[in-house]
């Protein structure tokens, strides 16, 4: 046996994740373990209620993706109620997702993930000048470049170090010789992270001109929205000031950013490091006609990596296995007829997974027996597979703008990259939401919602794309109440545990063959899983109904 590696638990993300790997003598990865330590309730106490209060309800999953699970839940009822909102619920509900999906991807890159590629303490030794001069050759009009931002971000990095008060800078791997980039790149991006945690919160407010207010947004029901006041030229001319903005961070920031982390880490993307299970799955995305049926965002399967042979989804074909779970049983089911029963065993005596056993909270899904990843990357390659216009433009733009080829995508690098590039995809057409709705609204039509009512018996499901990946709700209905309810989220796709047949989840195939330069400091570990901006607390949503305790929990 090689050596033992636990980060638990892996910062950064929402919810509390576990990796366990094994390394051989010349520090190379040759199995891991992906582990949620901690569960939490939600679907168990929506049993018995009303349907058209479970959107209301499964927000709570988590703080980060409160309008997905909204959006999905309420979905799934109207697949079950029969029902088809107006045209307006439709563009209302895709300009809150549009907002969420921007800021977030935003977000993610500069405070969740941009320090695994970024030396914070490298800036400090950078020519202000010269970071001009780079910042330049990547965007005609760099957002805030000048000398004196970035001296003025040197002098207050200096601060946090001379102060010993690093803050979120603190514990770090600084010096480590996976950071790649240059002194002047570094202080290039750490400069907009900066500017990130002022421009961040503009997605917020738009969510919150239609959604009522951000986290927790209101205004969806069965049916459609209730925001008819919000839909008035001055609400409407808020949300467009705002996304304004917010897209030109995108394009003279965001964007420039990462092809500046591309070009230094292109031998890593160019040796697929971080390539994980290479099947792709998604549900489809951002509707796009009244029918609901054409989407921005693809839906598909690509199996294997191969992009020359793009499948139809199959709903049927997905189950969820608890195999290796800490739940009773082994048996894999379709969610509609999941079941959530659990039996904890723990780790061994030394704090590592036992054996061949169950080792974490979070189920095993699959599709058509396989193991899938979803995200953004996911959705580029099933788009790129279809030949779809938009997302083949940008891809080969920028394989063309890097000199990479396409097998880059199936790599840590390529799944950051493709995060990116979604964000312009989708603000690439949100103002063209705004004028349609704006349209709409001139020309007489302001229906927001269709009356519908809740069926004795019947179930439906939600299957969207948010911004970490496929997201399914699945209900079921019997005397006018929830029966059972079922969700399977992108971090339970990505974060599952070995399945029956002892294949990896994408978490844990994606870090298989990865070399670490500092096994005391796991850096490449960490670059990997935040590729896939885990979200653990939407992953696990159960309760102890027997004894209703609440637990208290140390990290050390």
């Amino acid at each position: 046996m090689g050596k033992r590696i636990v980060v638990d638990p892996i910062t950064r993300i929402e919810g509390h994740l576990r990796i366990e790997v094994e390394v051989d003598d010349n520090n190379v990865i040759q199995d891991a373990w992906s582990s949620i330590t901690l569960w939490r309730g939600i679907e168990t106490i929506l049993k018995g209620r009303d349907p058209r209060d479970a959107g209301l309800i499964v927000q709570r999953f988590c703080g980060v993706c409160t309008y997905s699970h909204y959006e999905a839940s309420i979905m799934a009822c109207e697949d079950a109620f029969g029902v088809t909102p107006p045209p307006n619920a439709r563009l209302v509900r895709n300009l809150i997702k549009a907002s969420q999906f921007i800021y977030d991807h935003i977000m993610h890159f500069y405070h969740l993930h941009g320090l695994d590629w970024v030396d914070i303490v490298s800036a400090l030794s950078a020519d202000p000048k010269k970071a001009v001069d780079l910042a330049k050759s990547y965007n005609d009009n760099p957002y805030n470049c000048s000398e004196t931002n970035y001296r003025a971000v040197q002098k207050r990095l200096t601060k946090f170090v001379k102060s010993g008060r690093l803050g979120p800078f603190a514990n770090a791997y600084w010096g480590n010789s996976s950071f790649k980039l240059s002194p002047e790149e570094n202080l290039v991006i750490v400069s907009h992270y900066l500017d990130a945690l002022k421009v961040s919160k503009l997605g917020a407010q738009m969510m919150a001109i239609f959604g009522g207010k951000n986290p927790h947004p209101q205004s969806l029901v069965v049916g459609g929205v209730t925001c008819v006041d919000d839909l008035n030229a001055n609400r409407i001319g808020q949300y467009l000031f705002k996304f304004k903005e917010l897209q030109n961070f995108m394009e003279t920031a965001y964007i420039p950013d990462v092809l500046i982390a591309a070009g230094a880490y292109k031998d890593e993307g160019a040796a697929g490091i971080g390539a994980g299970v290479k099947n792709y799955l998604c549900y489809g995305g951002f509707p796009l006609d009244d029918d609901w049926q054409k989407t921005l965002l693809p839906k598909g399967v690509v199996v294997g990596g191969d992009i020359s042979n793009p499948l139809e989804l199959d709903e049927n074909k997905i189950t969820e296995g608890v195999k290796h779970s800490w739940y009773k049983g082994e048996e894999s089911l379709h969610p509609y007829k999941g079941k959530t029963e659990p039996e904890y065993t723990g780790y061994d005596s030394k704090g590592n997974v036992k054996g061949d056993e169950k080792y974490t909270w979070c189920k095993a899904p699959s599709y058509d027996g396989l193991p899938y990843e979803v995200g953004p990357l996911a959705r580029f390659i099933v788009g790129y597979s279809q030949g779809h216009n938009e997302i083949k433009h940008l891809v080969d733009s920028t394989l063309k703008a890097t000199g990479l080829p396409i097998t880059v995508l199936f790599s840590t690098l390529g799944r950051t990259a493709a995060r990116a590039l979604e964000t312009k995809l989708v603000a690439d057409r949100t103002e063209g939401w705004v004028n349609e709705l704006i349209a709409n609204l001139k020309s007489g039509d302001t229906r927001t919602w269709t009356r519908c009512d809740v069926p004795q018996k019947s179930q439906g499901r939600g299957m969207n794309e948010v911004p970490r990946g496929a997201l399914g709700h699945w209900i079921n209905i019997d005397n006018k109440v929830i029966e059972n309810y079922q969700a399977i989220v992108p971090s339970t796709w990505n974060a599952a545990p070995k399945d029956k047949s002892g294949k990896r989840g994408p978490y844990e195939e994606a870090l298989i063959g990865t070399k670490l330069s500092n096994i005391d400091q796991p850096l490449e570990i960490i670059r990997t899983i935040h590729s896939f901006d885990p979200c653990m607390a939407c992953a696990v949503h159960i309760i102890d109904p027997k004894t209703n305790k609440v637990k208290k929990f140390k990290v050390a």
